[in-house]
Order: C-alpha cells, then sequence, then structure tokens
C-alpha cells in the first residue's frame, strides 16, 4: 500500500468559489484521490481558506467590515459548495485557525535560526491620500514584461510572473487612484536566494512534469532567486512572533503554503493519532502532489519547497500538475476581475455530476479552456445522457424487464470475448491517464468503453436473441453488465453521485467507493437480483445561464454605464518623452476651452510623429494621477487585439476639438463628476465594423446598431458601448452624430481602454 499526499490551492475567502476553481484545482485532485482510495492506497488530501490574503481585506474595507466578517462567512459558503460538489478533502481548514498561527511561527522561528530570514529596510508603497502603506495587491499598474494594464503589485494574472510594486508602470493605489510614493520601511526578508543551487538540483529530474510547470519554473531559475520580503505593514494576518512588531503581520504569500502542513497536523489531532502526519510528511516514500492554477506555480514548486529546505526533515513535492486557465468569452474566471459562475449558484441549477462531467471533458489541463452554457448543454445531452445514460439503462431495463437478475453465462460467442478484452485494456488505458494526472484523457477513453457498450449492444439485438435464444440472449447480457460494472467503477472518481445510484442498480448492497479499482476487471455474480433502473442523467434545455458575476459586483455593473463618462475630442499639442520611462509620453492636448496634460504608454505602438496634431477621444473625467512622478488629468482611449495592435479612437469625420461624444440616444445624460480607473474597466467599450442591413460585426456575433446606421458606412469600424441588457450595441457619437472610428484596423471585438 502506497502512501499518497495531495495538496489543493488554497482559495481566498473573500466571496464564492467560481467554476474556474473547480476546473482548476479542485476536481482533479478530488478524482485523483478517489482513484488511489480504490486502489487501496493511504491518501491525505487537504486544503482550506486563505482567509489572510489582501483580498479579504479589501473585499471588508468596501464593505466596512472587520476582515474576520468576510472570511468566516465565506469560508463556511465554500466548505458547504466544496462538499455538495463531492470534493472529498480529508479536512478543509482555514488559515486564521490558532493551531494554523502555531505552525507558521515555528516555521518563522526555525527559519530565522537558521538564518534564512534576516531583517532589510525596504521601500513600500505608501499612499499619503490613504494615510498607509499599501500591500502589494492595493497596487495596481503595468506590468513591466507583457504590458498587462491591470497587473497586481504581487503577480500579474496574464504572464503569471511575480511582481514588486515598484516594478509596475504607472501604479496606483487602489481605493483612491492616486499614485503611490515609495517610503522606507523594515521588514522580514526571507533569503530564497541561498536555495537556488538546491531548488536547480531538486527540478533537474523532473521531466515528469507538465509543460507549464516546469517552464514557468525554468525561467524562475534562470532569472536568479531574489529574497523576498515575508512581513507587511498590516494587521490581520499571523503574527510575528517577536516582540515589537504590533503593527506587522507575516505576509500571506509565504504562510498560506504552510497551510498544506498545518492542515495535516491538524486532521491528525482530530484522530486522536498526534504523530500521523508523520507517514505522509517524514516517509520518503509517500509522494506529494500539488493541484493549482498555472498562476500558483512559482509559489509551490520554488519557494514552498525552499521553505521545506530551510525548515528541514520534510517531504518536498513530487509533482505539480498545474492546470491552465477556464475561461468564459475569453477571459479568465476570476473574482477580482468580477468574472465568475458562482459554485453554490450554479448547483441550484445544476446536479452536481452534469457539472463535474463537463469540467472534466472539458479540463484545461494544456492550454485555456471556454466554458459555454451551449456546449455545456451539448455535452449533457449527447454525450452524458445520450451515449453514457443511453447504453446504461438500455442494458439495465432490458435486462431487468426480462431477467429480473444478473443472467448466467453459458457459452462465450468471439464479440462477447472480444467485449470482455475491450474492458480489460480501457480499464488499464484510464488507469495510466489517472496515474499521470491526464484526467481528460481519462474521461475520454470512459466515453469510449460506453460508445463500445452501445455499440455491442446493437450488434447482439438481445431483442431479437431473446425469441430465438434465450441462454445466448443471457450471456450477450451478462457480457452488457460487465461493461455496466466496469463504467460504474471507473466514473467513480469522475461522477461519484450517479456511480453510486448506478451501483445499486446493479444489485450491490455496499457502495461503489468500498470496491477496489481492479474490481471494474472482473466478473458480475450471476442470479444476482437487479434493481428497478432509473434514468441517471436528465436532459438540459437552453435556459438562462447563471450570472456570471458576483451579485456586489452586478450592483456596482448596473450602476456604470458609458453615460457615466466625461467625453471629448481633443488635439494633440505637443508629445515628448517620458523623462523616467521607456514607454511612457507626455502631452499636451488641446479641448478648445482648456490645455491638459496627459500621459500615456503609447511609444511601443506609435511614433511621436504619428500622434502629433491627431485628434483623440479623452476620458476627461477620470481621477488624476502621476505616473512616473508626471501629473495626467485624463486618459486617451485606443483599441487593443489580441495581436497586441492598438489603435487610437479618432473621429470618423472632421469635428472641432472640445465636442462631447457619448452613446447614441444617451446625449441627455450627465457624467460623473470623477471616476477611478477601476470604475471605468467595468464599462465595456468595444471595436465592430458596420456591415449591410444595419448590424455590426463583433467578431463572435453579429448585432444590431441603437438607431440604425447607413449602408454607405459599410465596412467602417467604430466604437461601441455594450450595454448590459440591451441586444442592440450603442455606437459611440460626437454631439453632431458623427461616429468614432479607428486610426487602423483592429480585429473585430477589440477592447477599448
Amino acid at each position: 500500500m502506497a502512501k499518497v499526499f495531495i495538496g489543493v490551492a488554497w482559495p481566498y475567502a473573500n466571496g464564492p468559489i467560481h467554476l474556474g476553481h473547480v476546473a482548476g484545482s479542485l476536481l482533479p485532485p478530488d478524482i485523483f484521490a478517489r482513484y488511489h482510495r480504490m486502489q487501496g492506497n493511504e491518501v491525505l488530501m487537504v486544503s482550506g481558506s486563505d482567509q489572510h490574503g489582501t483580498p479579504i481585506t479589501v473585499t471588508a474595507e468596501k464593505k466596512g467590515v472587520a476582515p474576520k466578517q468576510i472570511a468566516e462567512k465565506f469560508h463556511k459558503i465554500n466548505s458547504k459548495a466544496i462538499s455538495d460538489l463531492g470534493i472529498s478533502f480529508d479536512l478543509y481548514f482555514e488559515t486564521s485557525h490558532e493551531n494554523h498561527k502555531k505552525v507558521v511561527q515555528d516555521f518563522f522561528t526555525r527559519l530565522l535560526e537558521r538564518e534564512f530570514i534576516y531583517k532589510k529596510v525596504m521601500l513600500s508603497p505608501y499612499c499619503s491620500n490613504c494615510d498607509k502603506f499599501l500591500p502589494d495587491r492595493y497596487v495596481e499598474g503595468e506590468c513591466p514584461h507583457c504590458d498587462y494594464s491591470n497587473a497586481r503589485g504581487d503577480q500579474c494574472d496574464d504572464c503569471g510572473r511575480t511582481l514588486d510594486p515598484e516594478e509596475l508602470i504607472a501604479p496606483v493605489c487602489k481605493f483612491c487612484s492616486s499614485q503611490p510614493e515609495m517610503k522606507e520601511t523594515e521588514h522580514f526578508f526571507f533569503k530564497l536566494s541561498a536555495f537556488q543551487k538546491d531548488l536547480e538540483n531538486y527540478v533537474a529530474d523532473k521531466d515528469y512534469w507538465r509543460h507549464n510547470t516546469k517552464n514557468f519554473t525554468k525561467n524562475w531559475l534562470e532569472s536568479g532567486l531574489r529574497d523576498r520580503a515575508i512581513t507587511r505593514d498590516i494587521t490581520w494576518g499571523v503574527e510575528i512572533p517577536l516582540e515589537g512588531y504590533d503593527d506587522k503581520r507575516i505576509y500571506v504569500w509565504f504562510e498560506a503554503v504552510m497551510g498544506y502542513f498545518s492542515t495535516s497536523k491538524e486532521w491528525a489531532r482530530r484522530r486522536g493519532e498526534e504523530d500521523k502526519w508523520k507517514d505522509f510528511w517524514q516517509d520518503e516514500a509517500c509522494k506529494h502532489y500539488y493541484f493549482l492554477g498555472k498562476d500558483n506555480i512559482p509559489f509551490h514548486t520554488i519557494i514552498w519547497p525552499a521553505i521545506l529546505m530551510g525548515y528541514g526533515d520534510l517531504n518536498l513535492p513530487y509533482d505539480v500538475p498545474a492546470n491552465e486557465y477556464l475561461k468564459w468569452g475569453g477571459e479568465q474566471f476570476s473574482k477580482s476581475r468580477g468574472i465568475s459562475i458562482a459554485v453554490p449558484d450554479v448547483l441550484k441549477k445544476y446536479d452536481p455530476d452534469q457539472v463535474r462531467y463537463y469540467l472534466s471533458i472539458n479540463m484545461p489541463e494544456l492550454r485555456d479552456a471556454d466554458f459555454t452554457l451551449e456546449d455545456f448543454i451539448r455535452r449533457n445531452n449527447d454525450e452524458l445522457v445520450s451515449t453514457l445514460g443511453n447504453f446504461v439503462h438500455r442494458a439495465l431495463s432490458f435486462t431487468h424487464k426480462n431477467y429480473g437478475e444478473v443472467p448466467k453465462v453459458k457459452e462465450l460467442s468471439q464479440q462477447d470475448k472480444e467485449a470482455l478484452e475491450k474492458i480489460e485494456t480501457q480499464v488499464t488505458e484510464i488507469s495510466e491517464y489517472i496515474e499521470r494526472c491526464e484526467f481528460k484523457k481519462a474521461m475520454k477513453s470512459l466515453m469510449e468503453l460506453a460508445h463500445f457498450g452501445n455499440r455491442y449492444f446493437d450488434a447482439r439485438a438481445p431483442w431479437a436473441l431473446l425469441k430465438e435464444n434465450r441462454e445466448e440472449c443471457g450471456t450477450a447480457l451478462h457480457v452488457c453488465l460487465r461493461i455496466v460494472k466496469a463504467l460504474c467503477i471507473g466514473m467513480y472518481p469522475f461522477l461519484p453521485f450517479s456511480t453510486e445510484k448506478l451501483w445499486v442498480m446493479l444489485g450491490y448492497e455496499d457502495d461503489v467507493s468500498s470496491r477496489t479499482w481492479e474490481e471494474a476487471k472482473t466478473d458480475i455474480p450471476s442470479g444476482q437480483s437487479l434493481a428497478r433502473p432509473q434514468p441517471l442523467f436528465k436532459k438540459l434545455d437552453i435556459i438562462e445561464a447563471p450570472e456570471k458575476i458576483e451579485p456586489e459586483k452586478a450592483k456596482e455593473e448596473e450602476a456604470m454605464g458609458v453615460d457615466a463618462l466625461d467625453l471629448k475630442i481633443g488635439l494633440i499639442e505637443e508629445i515628448e518623452d517620458h523623462p523616467d520611462a521607456e514607454k511612457l509620453y507626455v502631452m499636451k492636448v488641446d479641448f478648445g476651452n482648456e490645455k491638459r496634460q496627459l500621459v500615456a504608454g503609447l511609444k511601443t505602438y506609435y511614433s511621436k510623429e504619428e500622434m502629433q496634431d491627431r485628434k483623440i477621444v479623452v476620458v476627461m473625467n477620470l481621477k488624476p494621477a502621476k505616473l512616473r512622478g508626471i501629473e495626467s488629468r485624463g486618459m486617451l482611449l485606443a483599441a487593443e487585439d489580441k495581436s497586441g495592435t492598438v489603435s487610437l479612437l479618432t473621429p470618423l469625420s472632421d469635428e472641432d476639438i472640445g465636442v462631447k461624444v457619448t452613446g447614441r440616444g444617451l446625449e441627455t445624460m450627465v457624467p460623473r463628476k470623477q471616476i477611478s480607473f477601476s470604475e471605468f474597466q467595468k464599462i465595456k467599450l468595444r471595436v465592430g465594423t458596420i456591415i449591410e442591413e444595419d448590424k455590426t460585426d463583433m467578431g463572435d456575433k453579429k448585432s444590431g446598431v441603437e438607431g440604425g446606421v447607413s449602408s454607405a458606412l459599410s465596412g467602417t469600424q467604430i466604437a461601441i458601448y455594450l450595454a448590459e441588457g440591451k441586444e442592440e450595441v450603442i455606437p459611440l457619437v460626437t454631439e453632431s452624430g458623427g461616429f468614432i472610428s479607428l486610426h487602423k484596423p483592429v480585429a473585430n471585438g477589440a477592447e477599448i481602454k
């Protein structure tokens, strides 16, 4: 019997878990754990709520409540959602627990004694407007590596690199949108650089790691490891176990990974076996697997192994099968971005195994995957119902009606023998896929066995055999039930709720979870009574999708439209290079009755000559911000498509400077006095091409245009606003009704920002 430890990435307790969590880091380890338990292996699978992350404090400050209140609320909600989905943790813990704090403080003390932690004065972002130091996630700006505009001070979600706030281009405070200044403050640092060689040796033989895991890790090591601050000027988190640091806490990136160890110790304590954790952490034969999304890779292949090496005598990760992203309409599921289909909402509409099946067959293992309601319903109806459910119900119903029990086997035909061989080879193949954490392939292999079952049933035609030779018919049906049994055991790790029901229909009185994996290849007892079969799965109709944005976010979204913007046509009068930033321009823009200074990151895309004397569209009521020391009083609008092409917005016809721009039909609306950059991001502005019949081509769909459009403009790209709940798109127009177009072509559907 082998021992397997499974660590699952800890979701922030700042909102309900969403489908991205399930596809990325919750469902894969559950499949793996259930399979290994059936193999007779000793499994410990742990995770919990990350309750000290800055997303919790951000949510708490917005709602005016204590972080603990938010953390406890969503820990309870998410624990139930995880249970309802059938994720079989041995313990789902929480980082605010006293026993977790004790473990973290023990790690801190031991690493300090071994001189892997030291003190140093560092520069940290300080917002004079908010009068406080800002944790990394309170700072947002442009990623210096990939130019993603919404990178955080700790990490860029687009390219996956970890960051420090001072690396961001044009950083702003998340709350007031002013530019923070860097001030000195003393903190404790983890000596990550001391583990460079040890980590290089550690990953040298990890050829079995996934491509993305190896690449992320390799890039980090090749860049050279840097020591990292492990404390912050905050009061929510694990206290530093030294006197004189009451206003500082151990930072979440350092302490959260220790939850794998603290939860293991807590699991052992609750079992009444205080030292049981040692079986999984100090037995070198125990393999450690960590399941997570790709943005968490370096924390589990670099930082956590380094911490374990520094602490000593604990097992290192054996494999880190990180998944890519599950996306909705091409955008990553993310609570912080407001793109979220919450699991509790999904389970109000759909059965958990319907969700588990779709996310298994569409799992983002090697590349990003898109979730669409249409594909979800199609796969449920065409595959889960019409293939798997159909075969199982045909076999059971016909046998139950005509025999009432598992028929006896007489002489096997060549077809029967081939069917039994198919079970053997298919179950072995599925096992190999799961062992390698290739769950999508395993599910496809299972569905191939279901397809084969349907073909075998049709070929043997028991309805005809019953009239000609009842014994041969019974033999064929016995083989069908062997396939059903194999499917039931093989599907159990993926679809635990449905297979438990199916197991009872096959006449068994125990639980399928109590059986071994190898029993998928064994016979089913002749004469065993069959329970009355019921359909395992139900067909779905096209119905309204669950909200993809959390309720709190949705309310904010409804209150923020293009009418909140004060947009005007301006003329670039002067343009110079920013003295302290390679990618920024500093411009003087004339609006007729006033002139303003704007700072924009367009040097990569436009020369000064291309921009000089050009008419542009500017957001006038954006909160002023300092970009690398120079104030910007507004923001020009440009479109960017997925290929990286950037194009300035400009009036289609000759317009006077200072002219207002708004959405057609919204000219009487009054813009807000001032908006933040994060508020602006909620407004959906896109590019579409006018086509015949008063429509625009948005790339992924075609939509009618509010107020219609002349066929003479066919082929023209224009800027449009996508209003919530409205079928037609709203074009951006000037006071005279002129459209806003693009300086150069971009892909339809490109985002305007």
